[in-house]
């Protein structure tokens, strides 16, 4: 199994209970699925930057798991179907300790600056 980290927006009509139930049953649709969520971040309620099907503001929330390819496959199928989904993004997530940087380590040879 890979490592991904999943970001949704909900409608920020929902309650908090109804927020809350969401939330917990688009993690059951992961954990059913096969997969292991090691942290649930919730952003809240934020501006969006355009708006998504005439909505200004969303319910913002990250997971971070480690999935198979099914049950990544039935999160965007409920996610598609769910109308308190507003948009999500799954991405893998970063190697620990991968460099993404260049190097910085390059050396500049100025002894033939000014001739």
């Amino acid at each position: 199994m890979k490592k991904y980290e999943i970001m949704y927006i909900l409608r920020p009509e929902l309650d908090q209970d109804a927020t809350k139930a969401e939330i917990a049953k688009l993690a059951k649709t992961l954990t059913d699925n096969g997969a292991t969520i090691s942290k649930t971040d919730e952003w809240g309620l934020k501006d969006l930057a355009y708006e998504i099907k005439k909505v200004k503001k969303g319910y913002y929330v990250v997971v971070e798991l480690e999935a198979a390819v099914k049950a990544l496959a039935e999160f965007k199928r409920v996610s598609n179907l769910d109308a308190n989904v507003i948009r999500f993004l799954v991405t893998k997530a970063p190697k620990v300790g991968a460099n993404t940087r260049p190097s910085a380590s390059v050396a500049i040879d100025n002894s033939k600056i000014g001739d």
